[in-house]
């Protein structure tokens, strides 16, 4: 697991960036959920992180692609495809990504 942060550290309605290949971006919506991603769009390079957080969705910086943060998909152009979606893990207060490899074994 690759740690983000603490839960203190992560208002909510804010992102944090976990750099890396690829890099994952981890929100924590107003309600309080958590929710991780890849951070960069799959329509141009720029950072979901930087993005605009409004419910589960958060809005690409650049072009305004937006992405719903439970699955991944794209629910407007310019974006085509998903970002990876990973698994949120809490303990102790702080958060904690699983990373790809360990999805993959899922």
């Amino acid at each position: 697991m690759i740690r983000a942060c603490t839960v203190d550290e992560l208002p909510p309605g804010e992102s944090v960036r976990i750099p890396g290949t690829p890099a994952i971006a981890v929100f924590r919506t107003e309600e309080g959920e958590l929710y991780a991603i890849d951070d960069t769009c799959t329509h141009q390079d720029a950072s979901l992180a930087d993005g605009w957080l409004e419910g589960c969705f958060v809005e690409c910086p650049l072009h305004a692609a937006l992405f719903d943060l439970r699955t991944g998909m794209p629910t407007c152009l310019p974006a085509k495809d998903p970002v990876r979606t990973y698994a949120v893990v809490v303990d102790e207060g702080v958060i904690y990504v699983r990373d790809a490899a360990s999805e993959d074994a899922a």
